[in-house]
Order: structure tokens, then sequence, then C-alpha cells
């Protein structure tokens, strides 16, 4: 029976390990589970305190497959020195890019992570960021509680037969996409990697980044890559249609964030930030207190059911990989290492 080490504290095994998942693991592998001893410190509000990174080495002695998630101390290549190191690395979590290095892919490890299991969630943020602000919700719920009522001359917006710009064609954009079926709208993706073949498959349309920022809504989607850095600049700001709303939940130095606030502050733009650059962000009162803004912190792929759901995403895809080889959605490609997030 192979072996199995789940390198992370049992307070987060408790946050992504369902118990059907638990059961599975029993029955497929002999698992090493580390226990509170292994925590580097104690829990803080809301975050599961880390595993301890000198307890890796004799954690994962001898396994076959390394379970990670947030906490787990970044993989040395010392695991894999002797040649004998674990052929699998499932990460319940997002990016493995903070986790291993690359050069551990050209070993013949296979890595696995739940990135396309969060997508979902931040897809579902996404399309609750744009009714929102286009049906201008916070506006009207400022007005009840400070005793007004409807608001003359002023009217939200549908999203159903809407042009959308999505930049990025990454897991998240495309689980926005398959939500955004039901409203017909037109999808205009940027997205140098995105082929004709592949975009025809997802129903959408292959644009420019400036056509892409001509539109209603505009959502972003791209990995923390040279590249994307500072890609929506001011200048690209400036051009975006007035009224229109932007929702970043990918990274925030893709965008110049103080541009943007910039023109969300005279109200001429609506904008969703769940990431920004730097986190946790310091803003004053008068961006606090703009109605066309809504803030939340870095929680767009946060859920009670997604964080249960993640170790079970990742292994279902390993169990197959070890049965016959397969590669399932969560399989991390080597090719794809550079611009993925």
């Amino acid at each position: 029976m192979p072996r199995l080490a789940a390198l992370f504290t049992p307070e987060r095994a408790a946050d992504v390990v369902d118990p059907q998942t638990r059961r599975l693991l029993d029955d497929r592998f002999e698992v090493v589970w580390a226990g509170p001893e292994h925590a580097a410190g104690a829990a803080s509000p809301g975050r599961p305190p880390a595993l301890d990174p000198q307890a890796v080495p004799s954690l994962a002695a001898g396994a076959d497959v390394l379970l990670t998630s947030w906490g787990t101390p970044r993989l040395g290549e010392e695991l894999w020195a002797d040649g004998n190191g674990p052929r699998v690395v499932a990460h319940a979590a997002g990016s493995v890019k903070n986790l291993i290095d690359p050069v551990i892919l050209g070993q013949g490890v296979a890595v696995f992570s739940a990135g396309p299991r969060i997508a979902w969630s931040v897809g579902e943020y996404c399309l609750a960021a744009m009714l929102t602000l286009a049906r201008r919700l916070p506006r009207f719920d400022h007005a009840i509680r400070h005793g007004g009522w409807k608001q003359s001359g002023f009217r939200g917006h549908e999203l159903t037969g809407a042009k959308v710009g999505i930049i990025g064609a990454s897991s998240t954009a495309r689980a926005l996409i398959s939500l955004l079926t039901p409203f017909g709208c037109d999808l205009a993706v940027y997205d140098p990697y995105l082929t004709a073949e592949r975009a025809n498959q997802l129903g959408v349309r292959r644009t420019s980044l400036a056509d892409a920022l001509q539109s209603p809504f505009v959502t972003i989607h791209v990995p923390n890559v040279p590249e994307t850095q500072g890609m929506i600049s001011r200048r690209l700001i400036g051009q975006l249609p007035d009224d229109a709303i932007l929702i970043n939940s990918s990274r925030g130095p893709a965008i110049d964030q103080q541009a943007l606030l910039d023109h969300v502050l005279t109200g001429r733009l609506y904008a969703a930030l769940d990431v920004y650059d730097p986190e946790p962000p310091s803003f004053d009162v008068s961006v606090l207190g703009a109605p066309n803004l809504l803030v939340t912190p870095h929680i767009a792929g946060d859920t009670a059911e997604g964080h249960l759901a993640l170790a079970g995403y990742v292994l279902a895809d390993v169990l197959r990989w070890l049965d016959d080889g397969a590669r399932g959605p969560s399989f991390v490609d080597p090719a794809a290492w550079s611009i993925a997030a």
C-alpha cells in the first residue's frame, strides 16, 4: 500500500479534508498525519497554524505522495536528493509556485493543484460582484440605512446581453465564462495564449486588450508574472467607458490601483477589489466611503464548501494517475509553468 504524508496541521486538515476523503485516504494509503506537536506556532483568528519546516523531513520520509495545503513549508530539493523521493505532490490549495522548485518537475514528480476547484468559487464571486454593482445595490442599501427611499433619476443596469471584457483565459476566467452562459453576454477575451480553437470551445471571441477594455464589464484573471505587472495602466484605465465596472480577483500588481481609485472617487467608474498591492491595503476614509467600490479581503476563492472539497478534488486525480497515468484537471503541466498563477 502506498504511503501518503499529510503535511499540514490538524486545524488545516479539518479545513480542507472532508470525512469522505478521509475514508478514501485510509482505504488507499498508509497515511501519516501531522499532529499538534508539528505546528510552527499558535493559530490566529481565521488562520490555522502553519507546519513547522523542521517536521517535514520526518513526516515525509518514505512517502510516495505528499498532500499539502496552505501552511505547508516550501518543499526543498533535499526531499528528492537520494533519487527515492515522493512520486506525487498533491496540493489542496491554489498556486504551487511558492511550494516547490520547478526542477522537481523535470525529475518525473507529478504535481497536482486544487486551483481549478478554487476557480469555481472565484467565478461565483465575480458574477456576484458584477450583479451587485450593475444594480447599484450598495447605493440603494446606503439610502435605506440613512432614511431614504428610491433614488430619483437613478437606475441600475442589467448584465444580460452586455459585453464583458475578460482579461486572461485562466481557470477562474473559464469558471466565470460558464456561469455567464445564461446571460447571453458578448464575451470578449484577451489572452495572447488563447487559440482560436480553444476560444471556439469556450464560446468566446478573441480580441485585443484595448477592445476588451471597451466594455461595460471588465474582469481580470491573470497570473502574477512579469508580463502582467501593471498591464492595466493609468492610460488604459482612463479609456474605460464611463460607468464601467471593473473587477480584480486575480493579483493586485496587475492593475494601477491608485489610478483606478482616482476614477472611482470621481464617480466615473465602479470597481470590486479582492486583491491589492500591497496586501492588506491601507485606504483613507474617502476610499472606504465610496458607494461605487466593493472591497473584500482576498476571499474570492474562500468558501466553506470549496475549502472542504480541496483534498478530495486533487486526490481523485492522484488516484487516476497512480492507477493508469491519466492527467486530470488538477495536473500541473510543466510546459505551462512560466505562465501559471
